[in-house]
């Protein structure tokens, strides 16, 4: 049994093509949009539509395999590491993500106060600067 069967079966979710290609290419890495995970999983399997690869990424969100993420003004982006309360740093220059470890420890990282009656179990955090490509194209253009 690959490593992706026993992933999907330990989540009480069936084993089918699609969503073994779709861990696949989550498990190559990056933060990337339905549109390239589809080119992707298509450059594996024979064909794919893209709402199936839309319904298998909604699965293995839902089943903790896969975390979607929504930098301000970009599209959904997917990406395979979860569990580990990681946040993200976003070029304002090119889009390119990276992931940050979490700044201050557990989850939920961040302490709100007041939680106005919430129980907080996790804080998304986005950070937004220029990554170094951006940076030395900056500095050529002063």
């Amino acid at each position: 049994m690959s490593h992706g069967e026993e992933l999907l079966r330990s989540k009480g979710l069936r084993v089918t093509r699609p969503r073994l290609a779709v861990l696949a290419v989550l498990s190559g890495g990056g933060h990337l949009e339905v549109d390239e995970i589809t080119r992707r999983v298509r450059d594996r399997l024979d064909s794919v539509s893209t709402q199936a690869v839309y319904d298998v990424l909604g699965a293995l969100t839902r089943a903790g395999l896969s975390r979607r993420i929504e930098p301000a003004g970009s599209p959904a982006r997917y990406e395979a590491r979860v569990g580990d309360n990681h946040h993200h740093v976003v070029c304002r220059g090119c889009g390119v993500i990276a992931d940050i470890d979490c700044a201050v420890g557990a989850a939920p990282c961040l302490d709100p106060n007041p939680t106005h009656g919430f129980e907080v179990d996790e804080a998304e955090v986005t950070f937004w600067g220029l990554c170094p490509a951006c940076q030395a194209r900056r500095s050529a253009e002063e």
